[in-house]
């Protein structure tokens, strides 16, 4: 198996030469790895080989958009069918009207469909509709949360105790974040009803929407509770706000997303990634009333938006493919092959002694290095000491030939056999070994 780092000389020759024209060689902060990230030559179903030759099980998944891993014969065959016909054109074309069929079909709540080139962009579109639609200025989110690099999605992404306070207070992501960034966000705690109903209560009339990942994963990939999300919807309509569930992640975990388990219909959903079949997307749908607000057959819209690559016919096609592939009876194997991973990665934690768990649903999963109950943002804030548990791990794994995130995600896709997931649980009770005999 290879060595980190002592086994990717290539990797680290590229990084030395990315360096000198990339900050700080890199042009994506979370691929960064120190002393230097792995880089990958080629990927062929659920594996990934490096620029050394090194073979790697993928449970990332480009953060989850790969669900059916690499070189997907659908998918392959409907990139090259478009590239001769043209890859991108400043007229619409029939994949776009395809895709978004699709997409209205599986998902209850949406009407209308409006694409966009990145899930950053869906969600910074979905939030410009609510207020186009509402004319109030401010949105509510959950602290931790990520939902991509928009400013005011980016507020109290990663506040810590020094800021920590009965209630989140709104905190800035990136330095030079404006005042007014932060004064329109409001940060609530994940799964508090009584908290949404406090800040309702004092604000509601100048709300446009709450927005929420119903299972955010930098916010430890907790489940939101059914009884919290019906509620959520019920204090935002009665205050005449909205609800938007960002799916960019979620919507991998079934047929209809997150909101289909859930049994809730939101007003605007962002969605990204797998709609995408590996190329870059995102999207914003919703009600038919709400989406007017982009409709341009009457002058002027609402809420104007264009974008050059927007619903290109590559990532289109590529799209259609990758979603017709993703059946039910996909969804059922990922279902499988994630309990089962996630129960014994429970089972290592105790085996091992080691304080842990492992939280999720359907193909996604992620370790946890405490033993308190996680519920929010806070309770699984890493100190110091899990900190270095998680890069242990995460260097241990990329030993035994298992790429994950450094922060303890992983993603599972289709290609994948149950004896692709017990090697991958070998790896990671393996790893787990080491990493509680370091503690």
């Amino acid at each position: 198996m290879p060595h980190y780092p002592d086994a990717m000389p290539g990797s680290k020759t590229l990084f030395e030469r990315a360096r000198k024209v990339m900050p700080g060689g890199n042009t994506r902060t979370t691929v960064f790895v120190d002393p230097f990230p792995i880089y990958a030559a080629r990927g062929e179903g659920c594996r990934v080989w490096d620029v050394d030759g090194n073979a790697y099980y993928d449970c990332i998944n480009n953060f989850t958009a790969m669900i059916h891993g690499y070189a997907h014969p659908d998918v392959t065959a409907a990139v090259a069918g478009q590239l001769p016909l043209g890859t991108a054109f400043g007229a619409p074309t029939l994949s776009e009207i395809e895709l978004a069929d699709l997409l209205v079909e599986r998902l209850p709540s949406v009407d209308q469909v409006r694409f966009t080139n990145s899930g950053t962009e869906g969600v910074m579109m979905a939030i410009k509709a609510a207020r186009a639609f509402t004319l109030r200025p401010k949105i509510v989110k959950i602290e931790g949360a990520y939902h991509g690099s928009y400013d005011f999605a980016e507020v109290s992404l990663d506040s810590s105790p020094a800021n920590w306070g009965d209630l989140p207070r709104s905190t800035p992501y990136a330095r030079g974040t404006p005042r007014g960034v932060l004064g329109d966000v409001i940060a609530v705690p994940f799964n508090d009803t009584e908290a949404l109903r406090a800040v309702f209560a004092a604000e509601g009339d100048t709300i446009a929407a709450v927005l929420i990942d119903p299972m955010p994963n930098r916010a430890g990939l907790i489940p939101a509770r059914r009884d919290y999300l019906q509620a959520m919807v019920e204090i935002a309509h009665a205050a005449g706000a909205l609800v938007i569930f960002d799916e960019v992640i979620s919507f991998r975990l079934g047929w209809s997303g997150a909101q289909g388990l859930w049994g809730i219909e939101p007003d605007l959903t962002a969605l990204g990634k797998i709609i995408g079949g590996g190329f870059p997307v995102g999207a914003v749908g919703g009600r038919a009333d709400i989406m007017a607000v982009f409709d341009p057959t009457g002058g002027k819209p609402a809420l104007p938006h264009g974008g050059t690559f927007t619903a290109n016919p590559v990532t289109m096609r590529a799209g259609l493919a990758s979603m017709r592939a993703l059946t039910k009876e996909s969804f059922a194997h990922l279902d499988r092959l994630g309990e089962s991973l996630r129960d014994g990665v429970t089972a290592s934690f105790g085996k091992h002694g080691l304080a842990g768990q492992c939280v999720g649903l359907g193909s996604l999963f992620k370790v946890h290095f405490t033993s308190h109950p996680v519920t929010d943002y806070r309770s699984i804030y890493p100190g110091q000491a899990e900190r270095k548990k998680f890069d242990a791990f995460h260097k241990g794994l990329l030993c035994r030939g298992v790429l994950s995130a450094s922060y303890g995600l992983f993603a599972l896709s289709t290609p994948m056999t149950e004896a692709d997931a017990g090697a991958i649980l070998q790896a990671i009770d393996e790893t787990l070994g080491d990493v509680a005999a370091q503690s």
